[in-house]
């Protein structure tokens, strides 16, 4: 006989997915984990909302894009009901969602995804707290929902296994390879999985510089400009750091000089 007992101390999971592939990886890794119980499956938005409601499982995986109903839709749906659960988004690339997610410690997975990914996203919701994760999803929604171009106010980093806000106004740089973007504050580096383009567009371009493809500055946090013997400006941060603007910006800052 099936031990239920057990089972009670295991997190529920729904898994809300309309590509029979991807809902039968994603079975398949939940339940490979032995903290997990996995409680249904579903391929559309309706069926995803009732049987959250009749389930009340603790951790969603979900797709954005469903029949019926999206993954937002029955986030909203959701929230009538009071506390939802932890969700985790499954989607295809969306430069709009992925920003979203990313700059409100949201976790999602990536199609096509890795059961290495999985288990971290799972593993870091499991230890945020379902509150904690409750309102940060709640955040994306909202942003999910807004033009792509609203300016950004505040970013939801991670440190140390702790997701707090960082002011807009508070980064001093911005830093980033194809893959990430480290965002500097107070002597201390937050990394976010987003490239620094999707950045640039939602900060104040009165108050931020892009020196060269791979950096943003604040300019309220700049010491000094100085040539080097190339012509081009070497920017002084008031950590210390020193950035080299390219060419281009270079000569626009001594055009824009008094």
């Amino acid at each position: 006989m099936k031990d239920m007992t057990n089972d009670m101390t295991k997190t529920r999971v729904l898994i809300a997915e309309d590509e029979p592939l991807a809902a039968e990886a994603l079975a398949a890794w939940v339940a490979q984990m032995p903290q997990l119980a996995l409680v249904a499956t579903c391929a559309d938005g309706v069926s995803a909302l009732a049987q959250i409601r009749a389930l009340r499982p603790q951790l969603v995986l979900m797709d954005i894009h469903m029949p019926g109903l999206s993954g937002l839709q029955v986030l909203k749906a959701l929230a009538e009901d009071g506390p939802r659960p932890a969700v985790i988004f499954t989607t295809a690339y969306d430069e709009h969602a992925l920003a979203a997610f990313e700059l409100h410690a949201v976790d999602y997975l990536l199609k096509p995804f890795a059961r290495e990914r999985l288990v971290e996203a799972i593993e870091h919701a499991l230890a945020s707290g379902a509150a904690q994760v409750q309102e940060a999803t709640a955040e994306a929604v909202i942003a999910l929902e807004q033009a792509p171009t609203e300016p950004l106010t505040r970013v939801l980093v991670r440190d140390q296994g702790k997701i707090f806000p960082l002011h807009v106004d508070h980064i001093e740089y911005l830093k980033s390879d194809t893959k990430y973007t480290a965002l500097v504050s107070r002597g201390r580096s937050f990394l976010v999985r987003l490239p620094i383009a999707s950045f640039e567009p939602r900060l104040d371009p009165a108050r931020f510089l892009r020196l060269h493809r791979g950096c943003i500055v604040n300019l309220d946090f700049v010491d000094a400009m100085t040539p080097d013997e190339n012509s081009q400006l070497v920017v002084q941060m008031r950590d210390g750091t020193r950035i080299t603007a390219n060419r281009d910006v270079s000569r626009r800052l001594r055009e824009q000089s008094l």
